[in-house]
């Protein structure tokens, strides 16, 4: 048997990818994945409602690295290894087969995630892979041999020790800094983790009772900032989620934390119209539709109980006809299409999806191996790193593309002996 012995903590997409990476490479090395928890890959399990979401059908790196709010620089070279392609590629050499939806997002064609968690399950124990659960590392530290090999000593929870020759950190991202500190020190400081994709809870929205109803084109803003994204919102029983919220909480993930989570939501329900476009618009409607009452239909295809709020919030009663209405309430109604306010007092997580802003910097890494400029054998991937992207399967091939690269270096014969 080999003495190498390459160690992965965290049995997640990065953790397994790295680890099954590295046993490909090196073939004669003993591989082993330490979780703390009792499964393994189990975001993956949860991950696009239970079916994966894997990757993105964006084929062009230079326009997939657009999508990471952190990160976009370091993936865009990483990306040049193991980019959407060859994931691709890759699972449909093992046997699975990925299929695209209309906005891009790819899952298997089986439509469960247990067809990625069984085939980086198998692949990992045809590797010959150890896969130890419930083993939650309580320390990393290494020691010097006297032939000069560095030696990595991995304390678990359960008192037991386990001597590896170099180290994976693909743990996922952690909430809080203190979370980190079992690890050993880099040259670059931590760079402070705080939440990613998550929906905005409005306890007095006057919309939470249309939870369900869903907008399918409207711009948001974070006011005091510059902050705003345009696309799907969804209404809930809590306050705002869908594509655009989701968007706006990772690009503003570090404004958000620093106001605690409590602004103020600008929401335009119709941003294709500037105010006068807007109100020629209406003018126009109102013309050709004089006999007819105002709740009943709109020209800009709201949904129709999102079009009732609305009126019915600028006091314009369900029988008032277009050609009666005044000015005053007409003016209110274009105020509300175009600059809608609400209160958020805090978050969400998204479908019991985590994903962290912050972590490990690039910059305490080498850039072509993720491997540690201050611990020569230590190597990290996943969003431990300060990497995150939106929904869509981006955070995934994150994962898939730092656990490769640094799956495929960790047994490289450069990382021995240099400290």
């Amino acid at each position: 048997m080999s003495s190498l012995h390459l160690v992965v903590i965290g049995g997640g997409a990065a953790g397994f990818f790295g680890a099954i990476t590295a046993a490909e490479n090196f073939p004669d090395a003993t591989i082993t994945i330490l979780e703390k928890s009792r499964t393994v890959l189990n975001k993956v399990r949860i991950s696009g409602g239970g079916r994966c979401n894997v990757t993105h059908a964006c084929f062009d790196n230079r326009q997939l690295v657009k999508h990471y709010p952190r990160g976009e620089k370091p993936l865009r070279s990483l990306l040049n290894q193991f980019d959407a392609t060859a994931t691709v590629r890759w699972f449909e050499e093992r046997g699975v087969t990925l299929k695209t939806e209309a906005d891009g997002r790819m899952f298997p064609s089986t439509n469960t995630s247990d067809t990625i968690v069984d085939c980086l399950l198998t692949r990992a124990r045809q590797l010959g892979i150890r896969i130890q659960t419930s083993a939650g590392v309580t320390s990393l530290s290494y020691s010097t041999e006297r032939n000069g090999d560095t030696k990595w000593n991995v304390a678990l929870n359960n008192d037991e020790t386990i001597t590896a020759n170099r180290v994976l950190i693909a743990t996922g991202g952690y909430p809080q800094p203190t979370s980190y500190a079992w690890m050993p020190e880099q040259n670059e400081a931590l760079i402070s983790p705080v939440p990613s994709l998550f929906t905005f809870n409005v306890p007095d929205s006057p919309l939470l009772s249309l939870a369900g109803v869903s907008v399918t084109d409207a711009a948001v803003y974070v006011v005091g900032t510059k902050q705003e994204q345009r696309g799907p919102l969804l209404l809930t029983h809590w306050g705002f989620s869908g594509p655009v919220v989701l968007r706006l909480s990772a690009w503003a993930a570090r404004d958000l934390a620093t106001l605690d989570y409590r602004f103020t939501l600008r929401i335009n329900w119709t941003p294709t119209l500037n105010d006068n476009q807007l109100r020629n618009v209406l003018q126009d409607f109102r013309q050709q539709n004089g006999k007819r009452q105002v709740s009943s239909q709109n020209p800009f295809g709201l949904p129709s109980r999102l079009w009732q709020a609305l009126i019915t919030d600028v006091e314009i009663t369900e029988t008032q006809r277009w050609a009666d209405l005044p000015a005053k309430p007409l003016n209110r109604l274009i105020e509300r299409l175009t600059n809608s306010q609400f209160q958020v007092v805090g978050k969400s997580t998204f479908k019991d999806e985590f994903v962290t802003c912050g972590g490990i910097s690039f910059d305490s890494l080498h850039p072509q191996t993720l491997e540690s400029k201050a611990q020569p054998g230590l190597f990290f991937a996943g969003e431990v790193l300060n990497v995150d992207g939106i929904t869509g399967g981006f955070n995934f091939q994150s994962a898939w593309t730092t656990g490769y690269v640094a799956g495929k270096n960790m047994g490289v014969e450069s990382a021995v002996n240099s400290r």
